[in-house]
């Protein structure tokens, strides 16, 4: 029984629980529906009030678009009037003009009328004159056309030739004054020093003593000495010094270092002198590398070949005249692209073949041929530009010049050996130099006396009036200008002047 009511007790238990947790959950879903419902109220009055905001901006969007519509209707309605009235006033204005014009019209074609009427009557009154004319004349009108035009072509004729001379001298003087211009503007732009060297060299010796073991035993040193320099040594009575000579400009640089370090050192013998030759050598071979890129770099000449630039340095030690070939091949080519750069030619061109026109001379003593001959050939060998070569080839006029840089060349070479201080020449030859001259002007007939001017740059001849007219004195100087240049050798130009005097002597009595 006990069980039995525990049973009956347990299961109004559960049952009094169910009940209760069914009481509980519908009381808690009530609860969240009212919250649930008042949400949505709150949520839809929110949406409510955000829709009325919206329409009421875009009340106001669209009525100030509407009033900003209607200024611009305004505005535009106020263009369209002033156009109209613009438009409106050209139309009146085109109207008045095209009135004036149709009266000017008027006027012009009575006037032309007139004008008609006019030309009628002269030509009438123009054919009666020149009927009278031909009359009184009595020439016809082609008659007359031929003589008035014979005395114009004669006339205009004259006053050509005239005009020609003018023209022609003032082309001389401003020629004459540009190029001035332009060589003294190169000169002054170089202003290099002026040079003073020899084909000879003189090695001091500290005493007089040392000669003796120059020459050596028997003169075993000297020979030794000779044989492996290819050099003259002369040991003479000059005091404390000894003389070294020789064509190759080469052998003689070689010689005079082996023989300043021979006589430094104070040992010498024939093993000595071998040594100290080939030592020499190899300096000289280095210098004449340096030296020539330093020529290729000062003139502004790049990429030439290697044996070029040994061939450029061996002009260090050549000389012409007394002036130093290196410096002579340097300031050719700054003079060459200087009036090169004046005249608007090619300043490369002219500037290299500057550099290299004398570079024959660096072997001339071996090759046969003029130095211009050997200079071209070389270049044209290692590759050098035929415009260049050119210029090699003609700067004395051996080979026609065929381009305006070759005559620059030809121009730049002149005035590096010809301006003052460049070279020099022995008193024997300038007085063989100038006796020349005036014996060239004494050969041409009628000449009465010649006389060599300003070292020679100059010959004036004086002619017999009587044999020789204006013209004859004329052709005169151009004959001896040219015997000049096909016979002699010089630097520069010489002027020839040629004075004709006529004098008239009475006397008073």
């Amino acid at each position: 029984m006990e069980i039995v009511y525990a049973l009956i007790g347990l299961a109004i238990g559960v049952a009094l629980g169910a009940g209760g947790l069914y009481v509980y959950e519908t009381t808690q879903g009530k609860n969240r529906k009212r919250l649930a419902e008042e949400e949505a109220e709150r949520l839809v009055q929110e949406a409510q009030n955000q829709a009325k905001q919206v329409i009421v901006e875009a009340k106001d969007e669209a009525h100030n678009t509407q009033r900003e519509a209607e200024d611009n209707a305004k505005k535009r309605r106020a263009e369209l009037d002033r156009e109209s009235d613009r438009l409106t006033k050209r139309r009146d204005d085109l109207d008045a003009r095209y009135e004036r014009l149709d009266l000017r019209e008027q006027n012009l074609n009575k006037r032309q009328s007139k004008l008609d009427k006019r030309q009628n009557e002269l030509t009438a009154m123009y054919d009666e004159q020149k009927a009278e004319l031909e009359r009184v004349a009595e020439m016809t009108r082609e008659e007359a056309r031929q003589e008035l035009l014979s005395i114009v072509e004669e006339e205009t004729r004259n006053d050509m030739a005239r005009r020609i001379r003018e023209i022609e001298e003032e082309t001389k003087i401003e020629a004459d004054r540009r190029a001035r211009d332009i060589i003294a503007l190169a000169i002054q732009r170089i202003a290099s020093e002026q040079v003073n060297e020899i084909a000879v060299s003189v090695v001091p010796l500290p005493t007089d003593e040392m000669k003796g073991r120059i020459i050596g035993r028997n003169g075993r040193n000297i020979r030794s000495f000779e044989q492996a320099t290819g050099v003259d040594v002369v040991v003479d009575d000059t005091p404390e010094a000894v003389t070294i000579s020789s064509f190759d400009p080469i052998r003689r640089e070689v010689a005079r270092r082996t023989m300043e370090k021979l006589v430094l050192d104070g040992r010498i013998h024939p093993a000595r002198i071998e040594k100290l030759v080939s030592d020499s050598r190899k300096e000289v071979e280095r210098i004449v590398r340096e030296e020539g890129e330093r020529a290729a770099y000062e003139a502004g000449v790049p990429g030439l070949h290697s044996e070029i630039i040994k061939l450029l340095g061996r002009l260090k030690f050549r000389t012409s005249y007394g002036q130093n070939q290196h410096a002579h091949a340097i300031e050719t080519a700054h003079i060459a692209g200087m009036i090169a750069a004046e005249l608007g030619a090619d300043v490369s061109i002219a500037k290299a073949g500057g550099l290299l026109h004398d570079i024959g001379k660096a072997v001339d003593h071996e090759i046969e041929g003029t130095h211009a001959q050997i200079g071209a050939d070389i270049a044209k060998r290692f590759g050098v530009g035929p415009r260049i070569v050119n210029a090699i080839a003609s700067h004395h006029h051996e080979v026609e010049q065929e381009y305006v840089e070759s005559i620059i060349v030809e121009a730049a070479d002149a005035i590096s050996g010809a301006r003052p201080g460049a070279r020099r020449e022995s008193l024997d030859t300038y007085i063989r130099r100038v006796k020349a001259l005036e014996d060239i002007a004494r050969e041409f007939e009628g000449v009465d006396q010649s006389f060599a001017l300003q070292a020679g740059r100059e010959v004036r001849i004086m002619v017999k009036p009587d044999e020789i007219d204006d013209l004859a004195a004329m052709r005169l100087a151009r004959d001896i200008s040219r015997r000049i240049e096909e016979t002699m050798q010089y630097p520069g130009q010489i002027k020839v002047t040629i004075i004709r005097e006529t004098r008239a002597v009475d006397y008073a009595k």
